[in-house]
């Protein structure tokens, strides 16, 4: 099976962008700590729009990425993030190739 990604676009309410950048940071230094199976897990804010993130995350397979979903830091830290966003979180999904 191979490695499952998702790259995530969230813009964040100006007066909102320093609490997402603390929960996503706390969200990327936990999953490094308890989820060996989480390969990246990044986050990236736009050079030219400071409230423009991308999240860029990889997984070994479909069961690593189930078990991110529902561990016990990201249901407590998801929901702050999302009270940061401005608009509807852009999300797609791939696959990684040979």
């Amino acid at each position: 099976m191979s490695a499952k990604s998702f790259i995530a676009q969230l813009r964040t309410r100006p007066e909102k962008r320093g609490d997402m950048i603390a929960l996503q940071s706390e969200l990327k230094s936990l999953v490094f700590e308890r989820e060996p199976d989480a390969l990246v897990y990044e986050l990236f804010q736009s050079e030219s729009d400071p409230d423009l993130f991308q999240v860029v995350a990889t997984f070994r397979d479909d069961a690593a990425y189930e078990k991110h979903m529902h561990i016990d830091f990201h249901d407590r830290l998801v929901p702050g993030i999302l009270e940061c966003v401005a608009e509807d979180m852009k999300l797609e999904f791939y696959r990684s190739l040979p």
